[in-house]
């Protein structure tokens, strides 16, 4: 039975253009390609002038001012990466890989055959401030929302297209998650990680309890891998019809509106129907080696864009991974990965933890 380690999860599952779709080739087809040069790769950042050749029916016409999109911006920040959409203005996916050393505070071991940083100097370099005070690396209150300026102007979401909107800037990957800096944290707030949320009961309730619920995945598995994918789902009308209506934000009007968003997971832990290898690293005794089966699990949860309660049930939002595929125009893993997968709710309690922390914050701001 073949190996698969965590990082070849992960680059099966970025297919998007900064993955290794090449891993698992399909069978060549029978009639022969044409020689044709295909449009570049997406730019990162946007700060990218292509030049491309695109068959037409004469033959191959050269787009002298370069290949027009739909281009994503790609962008590799230091604790995800993700696709930005340039015409709804938001990220079309993003992707993070969790582990319980990635949401530590503190900086990670030292890799083998280099001298480990002492505790001393380790806790120093993790935190500030005398005495009993003491402040983590990764730390929210210092952190704002900002434009990206890698984005090109015209394409780039705005402060201004949130304010008053009725809508909360959502983060796709939570700060939460990037604890282990403070640049990796500002990285979350930049525009082009956030999208239009519902605030009450979503933004701040539900939809937090689930980004907890990854997370908190983390004590069971080794590795968890997380796709975030604002979605636009049909909904039928009183005629028969069935229609995608969103609203759009800013001005002029620029921010659309998702209907749904989508947690998509891989996990993965050593397969204990297997014989197990230790880890050659002395500071992840408990981990297993790279080239250790392992056992994967995979989940999909897509949450309406809207009030939901506390009490809803996480499994009632479960759907086939090739729901959100297709209704994003998305291929997040390959077909040997999903194969070899189980379904996430069968093997670990999937289950959201209520924390209205939002709540206290207002009532102690009343008092």
């Amino acid at each position: 039975m073949p190996t698969l380690g965590p990082s070849l999860l992960f680059a099966a599952g970025l297919t998007l253009g900064v993955g290794a779709g090449v891993l698992y080739p399909r069978k060549s087809p029978s009639s022969p390609i044409p020689n044709v040069q295909l449009p570049p790769p997406p730019p990162e950042g946007g700060q990218h002038d292509s030049r491309a050749l695109v068959p037409t029916a004469g033959g191959s016409a050269v787009l002298s001012h370069g290949f027009p999109g739909p281009i994503p911006d790609i962008l590799k920040r230091t604790a995800y990466t993700a696709a930005y959409d340039r015409r709804l203005q938001h990220p079309a996916w993003t992707a993070e890989h969790l582990t319980a050393t990635s949401l530590a505070r503190t900086p990670p071991p030292s890799s083998p055959g280099t001298n480990p940083v002492p505790l001393d100097q380790a806790r120093k370099g993790d935190t500030a401030g005398s005495g009993d005070k003491v402040v983590v690396k990764g730390d929210r209150s210092k952190s704002v929302f900002m434009e990206d300026e890698g984005i090109p102007e015209m394409f780039r979401a705005k402060l201004r297209d949130y304010f008053r909107s009725g809508y909360d800037r959502g983060h796709m990957v939570p700060a939460a998650d990037a604890k282990i800096s403070q640049q990796a944290m500002n990285e979350t707030f930049y525009l082009s990680n956030i999208a239009p949320q519902v605030g009450d009961g979503f933004n701040r309730h539900y939809w937090a309890y689930l980004e907890d619920f990854c997370r908190r995945l983390t004590t069971n598995f080794e590795d968890v891998y997380v796709f975030t994918v604002p979605l636009y789902l049909p909904a039928k009308q009183a005629d028969g019809k069935w229609r995608v209506s969103y609203e759009v934000i800013g001005n002029p009007p620029s921010i659309s509106v998702p209907t749904h968003f989508a947690k998509v997971i891989l996990a993965s832990r050593p397969d204990f129907s297997y014989p197990q290898r230790p880890s050659s690293n002395p500071n992840y005794p408990s981990s297993s080696s790279s080239d250790t089966i392992k056992e994967l699990a995979m989940g999909a949860f897509v949450l309406p864009n809207k009030e939901i309660p506390d009490q809803a049930d996480l499994r009632s939002f479960v759907v086939p991974v090739e729901h959100v595929e297709k209704a994003a125009g998305l291929q997040l893993f390959n077909e040997q990965v999903k194969g070899k997968s189980k379904q996430l709710c069968a093997v670990t309690q999937c289950q959201v933890i209520v924390r209205r922390f939002d709540d206290a914050r207002k009532s102690i701001g009343k008092k």
